[in-house]
């Protein structure tokens, strides 16, 4: 956490391990202070400068050409923004106007990517995902919007950094509390269609 920001490091799937990732380091933002996997109870709140599993004393940097409040790399490893408290809409959270090269549906048994949005489809789910309104997530799944038939969207910038957004299909929900609109749904489902042909 830096900033006030949470971020996480996402997984490549093994079809994407050999995804060229192309980034420099900027100015230094923090250090580690507290490795919460050696002695944080299940209770503990994070705060700036706590780390999952990055020892005390990891300088966390910002990216070249890439908002630190998308993403920062730490040990040679690039977190994305996954909480940011002052967040009101996807576009808040996710600071990805311009910086998209692709959008990929992947498979949700083994993440290979299985179909990539057309260019058309990629400007258009961005301009309508950026302005989604964010809701508590918890509070989403409590009311049962995050069950259901999902799909995994791996978002790919143009450095080849890449996240993967959770898609529930019926409630038009995206895991990280960005509520769907007719657009976003409309974009998907055409690109699901085209995936099938």
């Amino acid at each position: 956490m830096v900033g006030d920001i949470k971020y996480e490091h996402h997984f490549p799937e093994p079809a994407h391990e050999n995804m060229p990732i192309t980034i420099e380091k900027g100015k230094e933002l923090g250090k580690v202070t507290y490795r919460m996997a050696d002695s944080a109870c299940s209770n503990h709140k994070m705060q700036n400068g706590h780390a999952a599993f990055l020892t005390e004393g990891t300088s966390i940097y910002e990216i070249k050409g890439y908002p630190s409040a998308l993403m920062v790399v730490a040990d040679d490893v690039v977190y994305v923004a996954s909480e940011n408290k002052h967040a009101k809409t996807a576009g808040d959270l996710y600071l990805i106007d311009q910086l998209v090269k692709n959008i990929h549906i992947e498979s949700t048994e083994d993440g290979t990517r299985m179909h990539t949005f057309s260019q058309a489809s990629v400007d258009q789910f961005i301009a309508a995902f950026t302005k989604l309104k964010l809701q508590d997530v918890q509070s989403l799944n409590k009311a049962g919007k995050l069950d259901g038939t999902r799909i995994f969207l791996d978002i790919e910038l143009n450095n080849g950094v890449s996240f993967r957004q959770l898609y529930w299909m019926d409630s038009n929900v995206f895991h990280d509390g960005a509520i769907g609109n007719d657009e976003i749904k409309a974009i998907i489902n055409d690109e699901l269609f085209q995936m099938k042909k």
